[in-house]
């Protein structure tokens, strides 16, 4: 899959984010308009496509979602495996079990206790506003729908944007602590910025295509698990490489 067939070129990015472009936010650091395109092209000729959110339904995305907190995807994967031997994948099966059970199954995922009380609040979100309806669940228009998962019980925003995205496919950035690196060491964020900050640099400059922001997001991730690590980063063998500020400019 070539870059081009997810992201347009120069001209076409131009006129395709004009709408974006014209909501209102804080203005984008100049570099983050011009290079975030050039960024993506980089990292999708390195690795190619990602094929994210790993998960067999939007609900087990969901729940994936949740789970992943504070925590590697290879715990995550185990207590899926767990709820998926129970068969508790899916929303009037998990709002059937204990919390107690739940937090067993879930255990490997850390904070299990907490993230039990977290599933089971948002199967009783999706119970009382859309009666466990998956479907009238992402109908709802994104930003009432975004703001609507905010108010659940352990729902934050990363988590909401990547319900959004990778459940819903709604046309929302994901922000995690990977994303705010890369774009810190690039000088394209001073660190002082808010997670709605970093999420409208990326949403207003690129087109608001869902299938891109998946893509994007999972590229970060990769460049960030392998490359821009938080400590001994390898930036010589990171494709961002080409983009980072003279050495002279850039912060150790």
């Amino acid at each position: 899959m070539s870059a081009s067939r997810i992201l347009p070129t120069d001209a076409r990015l131009r006129n395709q984010s004009v709408r974006a472009s014209q909501r209102p936010h804080r203005q984008s650091p100049p570099r983050a308009v011009s290079e975030l395109h050039r960024y993506f092209d980089a990292m999708l000729h390195a690795y190619g496509p990602q094929f994210w959110w790993p998960g067999r339904t939007r609900f087990e995305i969901i729940v994936g979602t949740i789970l992943t907190q504070n925590t590697s995807w290879t715990n995550v994967e185990r207590a899926i495996a767990n709820l998926r031997r129970e068969k508790l994948l899916s929303p009037s099966a998990m709002e059937q079990v204990s919390v107690d059970h739940l937090a067993t199954l879930i255990r490997s995922s850390g904070y299990f206790r907490q993230k039990a009380k977290k599933l089971k609040a948002f199967v009783d979100f999706l119970r009382t506003h859309y009666l466990g309806s998956l479907n009238k669940l992402f109908a709802t228009p994104t930003h009432a729908l975004r703001e609507q998962l905010l108010a659940v019980h352990g729902v934050g925003p990363e988590t909401a944007d990547s319900i959004l995205l990778y459940a819903g496919n709604h046309p929302v950035f994901v922000v995690d602590a990977y994303t705010r690196r890369i774009l810190e060491r690039h000088h394209l964020a001073q660190g002082k910025e808010s997670y709605e900050e970093i999420r409208q640099t990326f949403e207003s400059n690129l087109p608001a295509d869902p299938k891109l922001f998946n893509e994007y997001h999972a590229l970060i991730v990769n460049t960030g698990k392998h490359f821009c690590r938080k400590r001994e980063a390898d930036c010589a063998h990171c494709p961002l490489q080409p983009f980072l500020p003279a050495a002279t400019e850039t912060n150790p």
